[in-house]
């Protein structure tokens, strides 16, 4: 048996997305022994077609969520719990789950094709393509970023039937605050690479647009403590919707075998 002993997971959801996208994981790993939980974001504790029907201009408290107050808002819950967790983020929750790692917080951390801390610059072109348009560049920050179904088909969703798309478009998607995005480019997005830290996995997909596998590489391998560990695993046919995708058990499958030998 490896050094992680905890057996509380705090899940942490991405951008964009309602955190009912762990429902499935959340059983997943209840079924193998782990309390979990997997909060909503503030100002997001509600259905997707209510959030939805606050866009864009009735949810300015939603619009105006800072990263600072979302990082606060998960230490907050992690401190509530009865021990340190493993931290599992997807995508904006990956970048959540290693700054979470950073602090100490957590007894493991998994970022699933995670946005990268401030210093690993993303320049690929599939990333400035898929995420430029939530920062809202011109428009009014006190109101919500709703994605496009086009923009969602190409971002999350590439590579599936459309009748799939559109199902987890309708099924998860939600309204975003501008701000949250304008500040993953500030130092409020900053970890310390060269610090000691709990294990840390990140993963990555081959045909993801939004989190290119070239750009999780590279948020791996800015790591630079040679006595934590830190691991990397790419797959291939994985899209950014990969919580919900057919194969999502396999992604389980791996991040619990990875906990066990840890």
């Amino acid at each position: 048996m490896g050094s992680i002993q905890s057996k509380t997971i705090l899940f942490i959801t991405g951008a964009f997305v309602s955190n009912t996208c762990w429902d499935e994981w959340q059983k997943y790993f209840q079924s193998k022994g782990y309390s979990t939980s997997a909060p909503a974001w503030p100002y997001k504790d509600a259905s997707v077609q209510e959030l939805r029907a606050r866009h864009p201009h009735g949810d300015k408290e939603l619009a105006l969520l800072t990263l600072h107050e979302l990082v606060e808002y998960h230490v907050a819950i992690i401190k509530s719990l009865p021990e340190k967790p493993i931290v599992i983020g997807h995508s904006f929750g990956g970048l959540l789950t290693q700054i979470m790692v950073n602090r100490d917080l957590t007894a493991a951390g998994v970022a699933i094709h995670s946005v990268p801390p401030l210093g690993v610059f993303p320049y690929e072109f599939s990333f400035l393509k898929a995420g430029w348009k939530s920062l809202g560049l011109f428009t009014s920050i006190e109101e919500t970023y709703m994605m496009s179904f086009e923009d969602w088909q190409y971002a999350f969703v590439n590579g599936m039937p459309l009748e799939e798309q559109q199902a987890a478009y309708d099924t998860f998607t939600i309204p975003e605050s501008k701000t949250i995005a304008r500040d993953a480019l500030t130092s409020a997005a900053k970890v310390d690479f060269e610090k000691a830290h709990a294990p840390l996995l990140l993963t990555a997909g081959d045909t993801d647009h939004i989190m290119p596998a070239h750009l999780n590489n590279r948020n791996f391998k800015a790591y630079k403590n040679s006595e934590s560990v830190v691991d990397y695993k790419m797959s291939p046919n994985k899209n950014h919707f990969v919580l919900g995708l057919p194969s999502w058990k396999e992604d389980a499958d791996y991040i619990l075998d990875w906990i066990g030998r840890n």
